[in-house]
């Protein structure tokens, strides 16, 4: 089994400058983490966008969607800026025949203390779980995304109750 992983950017990738409180989005973390962890399953990865969640707009989206049902592979997963992760899964749904799940990060992965490697860990192993469908994985849960919602004042994302 092999699992595409499909990096659009987002806090993920991203390279703080302090001087400037600028940022941009840097070469793709996952192969690092996931080298690091000595994963043995079979996985690809492909920068398809550079962007904070923020600046993706429908294009994007389609963009996304259009890789994602043309990639032979039906495991996906997608690193994603997490303010508007919900809103490219709701996209992504309807989707046949393939197993998505798109996860994020609070904190860049560069940085000492950041959940990135333990949310690319829960993604990559949900998806190789999860029946076909659209996930998120984030905060150590799977979810739903017609049904959550990023609670920012307490950084995590929730189901809707």
């Amino acid at each position: 089994m092999k699992i595409k992983i499909l990096a659009t950017g987002g806090t993920f990738d991203k390279i703080y400058y302090d001087d400037k409180s600028d940022f941009h989005i840097g070469e793709q973390m996952a192969i690092p983490i996931l080298e690091e962890a000595n994963v043995t399953f079979n996985f690809e990865v492909e920068s398809i966008l550079k962007k904070d969640s923020h600046d993706l707009d429908d294009t994007d989206r389609e963009i996304i969607r259009l890789k994602v049902q043309q990639d032979p592979c039906d495991r996906i997963v997608i690193t994603h800026g997490t303010d508007n992760m919900i809103k490219t899964a709701m996209c992504l749904l309807g989707i046949e025949n393939k197993t998505i799940v798109i996860t994020g990060a609070m904190q860049p992965a560069r940085m000492r203390y950041s959940d990135s490697a333990y949310n690319i860990g829960v993604a990559t192993n949900a998806v190789q779980l999860l029946d076909h469908g659209v996930y998120v994985a984030m905060n150590g849960q799977i979810f739903d995304p017609r049904s959550t919602i990023k609670n920012v004042a307490m950084s995590r994302f929730e189901t809707l109750t």
